[in-house]
């Protein structure tokens, strides 16, 4: 499995993959999960995939190459909407290839794709292209995509992430969404690949490749443990069976009626064992007009 995660920013773009592939628990493998296609001063495009290596592979390649009927390429669009509507035409390409060959082997096409970047003339464009070849396209209600095991990771970048957030705050923001990733599934792994872009560059700006051994990396591992644990443990526990107005963190008051839904005990089970005053007593305490 993989995890990859896209933002676009008013200030550029930010990408993040990492190099997990996993086969089994006894093959698992680096393959790097993000490529780019950048012509200096004209265009940089960025690439990231998940699913079935073999076909992000194939992808990749074919678009490198490939010229559609009106001999437009992923070279020459003229904007990044045409570039994703030519990667979307290579992903079905594949998929009449090599769909019905893999389904006899009882292997589904799946494929996932983050491609966003910047062409010469226009803003930066962000895009999330599926396994038909259908996509959809960042906008700054959603100025962020993500793939694979994307569930991890995504709470803190709700939390974080705008379109005016700087470039490098997005970029800790993607790392320790990351880590939170690494931490919770074993299918995702080290090395990881970071890439930054800024605005009207047209070329690679900021790129990195970090192992276990980056110090930056290593420092966002501890100290956003440390700080998450921190700020856990600043907040009061609830409080049980007091009145609203005690206290700011009460979970249940006196007043509250609150019972749990109880399954009936059957006519079959005895019951004679079970000294019925004591939890008499307790339901009174939650519901004291009950007899």
């Amino acid at each position: 499995m993989t995890y990859c995660v896209g933002m676009r920013l008013d200030a550029g773009l930010v990408f993040l993959s990492d190099s997990r592939t996993n086969a089994g628990v006894d093959q698992v493998g680096t393959f790097r999960k993000m490529s780019v296609f950048e012509n200096p001063g004209d265009r940089m495009l960025v690439l990231m995939t998940a699913g079935n290596l073999s076909i992000s592979q194939s992808i990749r390649q074919l678009a490198s190459e490939h010229v559609c009927a009106d001999g437009s390429t992923i070279w020459n669009a003229p904007n990044m909407y045409e570039a994703a509507r030519i990667l979307g035409e290579v992903v079905r390409a594949v998929h009449k290839r090599d769909a019905a060959s893999l389904s006899e082997f009882g292997i589904d096409f799946n494929v996932s794709i983050i491609f966003g970047g910047q062409i010469k003339g226009e803003r930066c464009r962000l895009f999330q292209i599926y396994a038909a070849g259908n996509f959809i396209e960042s906008h700054n209600e959603n100025t962020y995509f993500q793939i694979g095991e994307a569930k991890y990771g995504k709470p803190i970048i709700d939390r974080v992430v705008t379109t005016a957030t700087p470039l490098d705050e997005a970029a800790k923001c993607a790392l320790i969404s990351m880590d939170s990733t690494l931490k919770s599934n074993v299918s995702v792994g080290l090395p990881l690949d970071l890439l930054v872009y800024e605005n009207n560059s047209l070329a690679v700006t900021r790129f990195v490749t970090i192992d276990e051994k980056n110090q930056y990396f290593q420092m966002i591992r501890s100290t956003w443990g440390r700080q998450l644990k921190s700020v856990f443990e600043g907040i009061d526990d609830p409080v049980w069976n007091a009145a609203p107005e005690a206290t700011s963190n009460v979970l249940s008051s006196t007043n509250m009626n609150s019972k749990p839904v109880r399954v009936a005990i059957p006519s079959h089970v005895s019951t004679t064992g079970i000294d019925a005053a004591p939890l008499q007593s307790l339901a009174q305490q939650f519901n004291p007009k009950q007899p």
